[in-house]
């Protein structure tokens, strides 16, 4: 078996709960959009009040949270919680937009914009960059938990840890770069897929290299 008992039951139940949240998720913002969008979601974005901007800011620290409890409760090593982390918030984003299409039949494409973020800036970008994002941490998250049940798990040393993180800015400022579109209230001009695959790539490279290189100790 790829995945021992234990670790198959825990893969299971969190698809089932990141579903569940997804639902929950998309079921808001239908509501929001009746309220805010009647005529169908579409930029520029309409003026919101600062109460709801924090009540949806609190929602997104709350999913959050939510997602990481769960992955917690679960997890008995670092790796495992990190790992079941990642594969419950690769699952819950992509179900959140596969609600939507069929609660609201939206998207009509994958490149439709969408407010992906809103902390600690609003982000903004095509819905296939955050589904790339959500697919790989499903997929990353599957291969350390597959190396957790052999007696050589993978481990990722201080720089490789390092060169994640600056991908994940890197990825985030393509987010940021059409802030400019809110201000000026007009829709969003050009999505920087240069960066965003920059900061993709060097995460995988760094990630294909350590199970290229991995040796057991």
């Amino acid at each position: 078996m790829l995945f021992s008992r234990k670790t198959l039951q825990s893969l299971i139940l969190l698809a089932a709960f990141a579903i569940a949240m997804a639902y929950l998720e998309a079921a808001v913002v239908v509501y929001l959009r009746k309220i805010y969008y009647p005529d169908g979601f579409h930029f520029p974005l309409v003026d919101v009040s600062r109460s709801i901007l924090l009540i949806e800011i609190g929602r997104e620290v709350a999913t959050i949270i939510m997602l990481y409890a769960a992955a917690k409760m679960l997890a008995v090593k670092r790796q495992e919680l990190i790992s079941y982390f990642l594969y419950t918030f690769g699952i819950w984003d992509i179900f959140y937009y596969v609600w939507l299409k069929i609660l609201l039949n939206w998207p009509s494409s994958l490149l439709d914009w969408d407010v992906l973020f809103l902390i600690p800036l609003p982000w903004l970008g095509p819905i296939l960059a955050p589904l790339l994002i959500s697919l790989s941490f499903i997929t990353a998250s599957l291969v350390i938990l597959r190396y957790e049940s052999t007696e050589h798990p993978l481990r990722f040393n201080n720089w490789e840890i390092v060169c994640v993180i600056i991908s994940a800015v890197v990825i985030i400022i393509s987010f940021l770069t059409e802030l400019k579109s809110i201000i000026l209230v007009q829709p969003p001009q050009h999505y920087h897929w240069f960066i965003f695959t920059a900061g993709l790539a060097l995460s995988l490279v760094i990630f294909i290299r350590k199970i290229v290189l991995h040796r057991p100790n």
